[in-house]
């Protein structure tokens, strides 16, 4: 029987390219034998809406043509299920995408991972509820998405960068209390990210150590440090080499709660809430081809 795949399309992620790689990658769906039914949304509610009636109507596949917030719908839908989910890397960072060994410029190559049907069973992070895949941010850098999010110039890592400028102006440590695994941490800090994969925002490695099958959530803490020093130390995040910085903490949890009052978190770029936030790693939630 021929395979029913459910293709959900972001048109909008990476300055159009998810449009445009949407009809090749269907096409390379059906000449490999499969039967592509593309889903698409006004918005992200919408597309949810609509993916979640094409698995429940019956699919044997999903695949998200997009970036990290498009594939942070998808888990919505297949967390916890055996559908698998394919990714077709097409947003602005691909975090999610990366960690899994796909290539963002090879579309080619991960539509040959689903036609091939092989799945590999990794881990999901669940904050509040609500699955993610990658890393669940808050303080500097959630307060920094909040500000990109509102600003219509530039595009890409230009504007998130930009973001990160601005924000460091008025920024100030916030007092957070921890909780790890039942363990009470009372600290201050800069930012606090809890990884089920390594990085966010396009490649910054904030928990560059986590794995996707271990079952356990890391989570970065860093502490307060001057501006001057943060700007020293930033670019140092693209390769995960932060974490050997005094001011930085790492732990390793299954269940890990966050408070801090007024603070935001963001998960795979996407808000999840006002903290309070309890994330708990969840093994074996998601099929992916691989």
């Amino acid at each position: 029987m021929t395979r029913r795949i459910a293709v959900l399309v972001n048109p909008t992620s990476g300055k159009g390219r998810g449009a445009r790689l949407m009809q090749p990658v269907s096409d390379l769906l059906r000449e490999g034998g499969l039967e592509p039914d593309v889903v698409v949304g006004r918005d992200g509610d919408e597309a949810f809406d609509r993916l979640r009636d094409r698995v429940a109507a019956g699919v044997d596949g999903v695949v998200a043509v997009g970036g990290d917030g498009l594939v942070n719908i998808a888990l919505q839908v297949v967390g916890g299920t055996e559908v698998p989910l394919g990714i077709i890397p097409a947003g602005t960072g691909n975090d999610i995408a990366r960690s899994l060994g796909l290539v963002p410029q090879d579309a080619p190559a991960a539509v040959r991972l689903v036609l091939a049907g092989q799945t590999r069973v990794i881990d999901l992070g669940r904050a509040n509820g609500r699955w993610f895949g990658g890393v669940l941010g808050s303080g500097f850098d959630s307060m920094v998405n909040e500000r990109a999010n509102r600003m219509s110039w530039p595009s890409g890592r230009s504007r998130y960068n930009l973001a990160i400028l601005a924000e460091l102006r008025t920024f100030r440590p916030v007092p957070y209390v921890l909780e790890l695994d039942g363990e009470r941490v009372e600290t201050e800090a800069m930012l606090v990210a809890v990884g089920n994969g390594p990085s966010y925002g396009g490649g910054m490695r904030v928990t560059p150590d986590a794995r996707l099958d271990d079952g356990l959530l890391d989570v970065t803490v860093l502490g307060p440090i001057s501006k001057p020093e943060f700007i020293r130390v930033f670019p140092t995040v693209y390769k995960g080499t932060h974490v050997s910085h005094r001011a930085v903490t790492v732990r390793r949890a299954r269940r890990v709660t966050l408070s801090s009052e007024g603070v935001t978190a963001y998960a795979d770029g996407e808000r999840v809430a006002v903290l309070p936030v309890t994330c708990d790693a969840v093994p074996g939630a998601l099929h992916v081809y691989t």
